[in-house]
């Protein structure tokens, strides 16, 4: 457990080190709607860090570093989540017969 906690940590000292690294350019597709002139609609539906800020913290670089903090807890829970699932399943299945002991 302890391991996990330090590389936790490592993760996240590194987020808050390479966040001013990150580009302000647009990804992939959104430069090419850019070229073809192609609008945005409005979306269905906002997420909950749209563009990677938090809409109430006014300086960019602390609302970007939350929003990530955020983002890397809410995948780690999800991933512990699924992997306790997934090993509750494996104990409920009936395990192998052993089998005969050697005398």
């Amino acid at each position: 457990m302890k391991g996990n906690l330090k590389t936790l940590i490592l993760i996240l000292v590194a987020l808050a080190i390479l966040i001013p690294l990150a580009s302000n350019s647009p990804d992939g597709l959104e430069k090419v709607a850019e070229t073809l002139q192609i609008e945005e609609g409005e979306p269905l539906w906002k997420g909950l860090m749209e563009d990677y800020t938090l809409p109430n913290v006014e300086n960019p670089y602390l609302s970007t570093l939350i929003a990530g903090i955020i983002g890397v807890l809410l995948v780690l829970a999800a991933a512990y989540l699924a992997g306790l699932a997934i090993t509750r399943k494996d104990k409920q299945q009936p395990q192998s017969p052993t089998e005969p002991k050697k005398i």
